[in-house]
């Protein structure tokens, strides 16, 4: 019974060997360990790679003596780079790592590995080593826990979107030219000798010379006739209406005369009591007080009340009866012309042949017809050079841009003056931004509200891995970087749509990683042979894991 008894305990005790290993065994039952990874095919976001390893010890496979060191490793062309390790330890180690149980466990942790040139062909491994007694033995082959990595965020476009400040050229300006005719107190009789005077001659000259100016045509003319604000409102009503008439009848009989014979609308109004201009001939006068004058009309709208105040200071009314109401018994003759200005065509050939006459706003409309930017640079400078214009600095740092000058385009924005212009905010943004300067780059186009500046928000937000946000900001863009985001956020039909008649070699490379990961080698391969044929790109397709599928 003891033999029997003893016998049993043997193969007891060979059993429990079996079931709790030893160290040395743990390292060579490696396929008894499971290693699994989120994601399977590793990417790269903003910089960084980030993987969730899990490793799952079965039961009785942890040593409860043994000590495991497990170092993640991402293995890529030209080299690789190792993070610190993690420590397990059995229940009978007194070290103070993590402790993995007889009866199995599963750890999970994250790791994360900055982007070096090269991890676009690796994969990510987890090299295990047994540690008891101050041995080290290491498990036969290490783990290959992902494929790496995917940088399609990279193709994105960082030179920024561009915005020229508008210039305010008129192709049609309303001009005016006038003259006007004084009567004397309470009375609406022209006399001959206002009708004789230089400021009449010179209306008269004008309207005689318009028939030979090819851009001015004279489209109406306005008679306006107005009574001083002294005197009885109902006498001033009446008074105004009889100038009214004389103004239109001397106009009629000797402004427009035979030598004039102009044939436009005459439009007849009269002011019964002329308190605006009362105003504004106050305010531009030297009048002792008129600050006091100005606060009356401002405190008063009735007329009469206003009279009354005023008059109320005799001192200052004295010099207003002399010097400012005489001047208010007036009619005016006005005419309204419209000046049509220099076609498309006349800047274009006045660039070249006669720049000098071109003022600030033709310049500017000049320089937007000019697709060639280094001919928009030489319009800009003249239009600094001659009116300092900020809006000039802002468009030319573009056009530096336009042309991949970017010091150049700095220093151009250096001197705008401006500096809350929403466009200057917009250049100055893709300036930093092509310096690879996201923070300030981001806090240029956070002060502009142009639709540019929010296109440019979306790289940021692209580089920053913000794929949802950059969306929201290229909706209905249209553009490149809106067709990127939407492979980024597996929109894939509608970056497809964005791309599908575009034939360059970047959107022909989206083209081929949208059919790869739709499964189309076919199309992936026809895309590729046209994307290929820029050499940076045909470069990166070698070792793009976009088409691992595919190759």
């Amino acid at each position: 019974m003891k033999k029997v008894f003893y016998a049993f305990m043997i193969v007891a005790a060979g059993l429990m060997i079996q079931s709790c290993g030893s160290p040395k065994k743990m390292a060579k039952s490696a396929d008894e360990v499971s290693v699994t990874c989120d994601p399977q095919v590793l990417e790269v976001v903003a910089g960084k790679i980030k993987a969730d390893v899990a490793v799952t010890f079965p039961e009785d496979f942890f040593h409860p003596k043994a000590i495991v060191e497990a170092v993640p490793v991402l293995v890529y062309n030209g080299g690789e780079t190792a993070l610190e390790p993690v420590m397990l330890q059995g229940e009978k180690v007194t070290d103070n790592y993590e402790v993995v149980a007889k009866a199995g466990a599963t750890i999970s942790k994250t790791f994360e590995f900055d982007y070096v040139e090269g991890v676009e062909n690796s994969r990510l491994e987890l090299r295990l080593t047994v540690i008891n007694k101050d041995k080290r033995i290491p498990f036969e082959a290490p783990y290959k826990v992902a494929d790496g990595a995917n940088t399609t965020y990279m193709l994105v476009n960082t030179d920024g979107s561009l915005a020229y400040a508008p210039d305010a050229y008129q192709a049609v300006i309303n001009e005016q030219n006038e003259a006007q005719i004084l009567y004397l107190i309470n009375s609406a009789t022209v006399r001959p000798s206002q009708l004789k005077s230089d400021e009449i001659k010179a209306f008269q000259e004008f309207l005689t010379n318009l028939k030979a100016d090819e851009r001015r045509e004279l489209v109406s003319t306005d008679i306006i006739a107005y009574a001083s604000p002294d005197g009885k409102e109902d006498f001033n009503a009446e008074l105004s209406e009889r100038r009214a008439k004389t103004a239109s009848d001397a106009f009629n009989k000797k402004i427009n005369n035979k030598n004039v014979g102009i044939e436009t609308t005459v439009n007849t109004t009269n002011v019964e009591e002329d308190w605006d201009g009362f105003q504004e001939l106050v305010t531009s006068s030297n009048i002792e007080d008129k600050d006091l004058i100005l606060r009356v009309l401002e405190m008063y709208s009735d007329p009469a009340v206003r009279e009354r105040e005023i008059k109320n200071m005799s001192e200052v009314y004295t010099t207003l009866k002399d010097d400012i109401l005489p001047e208010l018994r007036r009619a005016r003759f006005i005419a309204n012309i419209e000046f049509t200005n220099y076609t498309n065509d006349e800047l274009l050939a006045l660039v070249n042949d006669n720049i000098e006459i071109l003022d600030e706003e033709a310049l500017l409309r000049a320089a937007s017809l000019l697709e060639d930017a280094a001919q928009k640079v030489t319009v800009y400078q003249k239009a600094i050079e001659k009116f300092n214009s900020d809006r000039a600095k802002i468009n030319l740092g573009v056009a530096y841009l336009a042309l991949g000058q970017n010091a150049d385009a700095e220093n151009a924005l250096a001197g705008v003056s401006d500096k809350n212009c929403t466009y200057y905010n917009n250049a100055t943004g893709v300036v930093a931004l092509r310096k690879g300067d996201c923070e300030t780059a981001a806090a240029a186009f956070g002060k502009s509200d142009l639709k540019e500046a929010q296109y440019n928000l979306a790289v940021i937000d692209i580089l920053n891995g913000n794929y949802t946000d950059a969306a929201a900001k290229l909706n209905g863009a249209g553009c490149y970087n809106e067709a990127l985001v939407n492979i980024l956020n597996d929109n894939l039909d509608a970056a497809s749509d964005i791309v599908a008649d575009c034939d360059c070699a970047y959107g022909s490379y989206l083209k081929a990683i949208i059919a790869a990961r739709q499964g189309d080698a076919e199309a992936a391969n026809a895309a590729l042979e046209i994307a290929c044929g820029n050499e940076d790109l045909a470069a990166r397709a070698e070792n793009d894991i976009e088409f691992a599928t595919i190759r």
